[in-house]
């Protein structure tokens, strides 16, 4: 018996390396299947990020080139698979790889939808999984056919004018970006007989020069009437020479600041009864008439950069003025009055299915001057309150009629402002401007040529962004 036990205890009972060559060879075999798993598992995945990116690309360039009219929508197949060949490359693919199994387009909700697949060969080939794997993705993008109404409110005041000493030109650096964001903007358009992006320029100082709208004008006198006179009046109680073609605000039959878009030919009526078309005032008071005259909405890019080579810097800032006449260029009120001046066809009605609206309102300085002030504020306000607070009531009701309004703030820490002066200048632009999303922002600050130009090219990119996305 001990013989046996110990033949036992000291022989095959301590002889276990073939257990362990088994145990080795089984769980070798499992690590391969795991690391062979987890491989084919990247390939998926990579293999599903390269296709979505591809194919997202292919529908956002397609939903782009319907919304500019660079394709129309019975190309839109033809433009995706296009894409698809040129960059099917891509991550982990090889060429000619996808497959366009269907696209849709939703001509009712804008939309271009495409799904697709990819038929991916493992590197380690499972029984349980097979040789092949599909992966298929889907992607939606919307696509607009707005039409796009951009008015461009520049400031042309004192403090633009080029500064020797300090080696800056503020109103050569506003030409050039403004110039740069009208080629961008109207770059858009595809046909010329029926453009889809038309941009009207608002000079401003201390007053806007109405050019060809001249006749929109009520020239007040020192001792006169705050409105025009009666439409039944005598032909010479209507007639008051104007000497330039300059308009402030336009005033209500007690002298108060109108925020409305009213047309022109509005019939309204005076503290008599009289019934008299609502013309924009030219106060009195005013000294000086900007040189470069406002264009109404074209799409005509020579009209519009001659208008902007032709800017000067003089006057003071009243932006409740430039504001009121951004507010009129994009106002279907003002489509006759337009039109009869021979002008171009006006603004489109407001509606925000098939026309986006765009106010941009760019200033280098605090509003500091008004010729009429709100109903009801204190009779303590100063030019600077009243031009703000003008301001800020125009642009509420421009964002109430659908506008999505852009501000810029050029050069606002410009040592000559005092921090009160900054500060105010900062706040009305920012309480003027639609406010920011998560993905859309709408108030700039620019200190310099180069930043200006940077944020008028932002702008012009947010407003191709917004009538995809609304």
């Amino acid at each position: 018996m001990r013989r046996f036990a110990g033949l036992v205890q000291g022989g095959f009972a301590r002889d276990r390396g073939g257990n362990f060559a088994i145990l080795f060879g089984f769980a070798a075999s499992v690590l391969a299947l795991g690391v062979g798993f987890g491989v084919n598992i990247a390939q998926l995945y990579n293999a599903q990020s390269s296709l979505q990116g591809v194919v997202d690309a292919a529908v956002t360039s397609t939903a782009r080139d319907l919304t500019t009219g660079v394709i129309k929508e019975a190309d839109a197949n033809k433009s995706v698979q296009a894409f698809l060949d040129a960059n099917s490359a891509a991550g982990i693919l090889e060429a000619d790889q996808i497959v366009l199994d269907r696209l849709t387009v939703d001509k009712t909700a804008k939309t271009v939808r495409a799904d697709a697949h990819v038929d991916v060969a493992f590197y380690f080939p499972l029984f349980s999984i097979g040789d092949t794997k599909r992966v298929a993705v889907s992607t939606t993008a919307l696509y607009s056919d707005k039409t796009i109404e951009v008015a461009m409110m520049l400031d042309v005041t004192g403090s633009m004018a080029p500064d020797k000493r300090a080696k800056t030109n503020k109103i050569g650096d506003l030409q050039a970006a403004a110039s740069d964001a009208v080629s961008d903007l109207l770059g858009q358009n595809r046909d010329p007989s029926n453009p889809r992006v038309r941009v009207s320029i608002v000079p401003y100082a201390e007053a806007v020069n109405t050019g060809g709208l001249a006749g929109t004008v009520f020239v007040e006198t020192t001792n006169g009437p705050k409105v025009p006179p009666p439409i039944d009046a005598p032909v010479s109680a209507s007639a008051t020479s104007a000497p330039d073609k300059c308009a402030t605000e336009r005033k209500d039959k007690d002298g108060y600041a109108d925020y409305s878009s009213d047309g022109p030919y509005t019939l309204r009526l005076d503290n008599k009864g009289k019934a008299y078309q609502a013309k924009v005032n030219r106060d009195y008071r005013m000294k000086v008439c900007p040189s470069a005259a406002l264009v109404p909405l074209t799409a005509d890019e020579g009209k519009l950069l001659t208008a902007i080579d032709h800017f000067s810097a003089a006057g003071v800032t009243a932006g409740g003025i430039a504001a009121q006449w951004g507010y009129y260029m994009l106002s279907p009120a003002w489509r006759s009055a337009i039109a009869d001046a021979g002008l171009g066809a006006g603004p489109a009605n407001f509606d925000s299915r098939k026309v986006a609206k765009i106010a941009i309102l760019m200033t280098d300085g605090q509003f500091n001057t008004a010729f009429a002030g709100a109903r009801g504020a204190p009779k303590s306000q100063d030019a600077g309150q009243m031009s703000r607070g003008n301001a800020e009531s125009i642009c509420s009701n421009m964002k109430r009629d659908g506008i999505e309004i852009f501000t810029i703030g050029f050069d606002l820490n410009d040592p000559s402002m005092t921090t009160t002066e900054r500060n105010q200048a900062k706040t009305l632009l920012k309480d003027c401007a639609t406010a920011d999303t998560s993905s859309l922002k709408h108030y700039y600050e620019a200190a310099n040529g180069p930043e200006l130009a940077e944020a008028f090219g932002k702008i012009t990119k947010n407003i191709e962004k917004l009538t995809i996305n609304r």
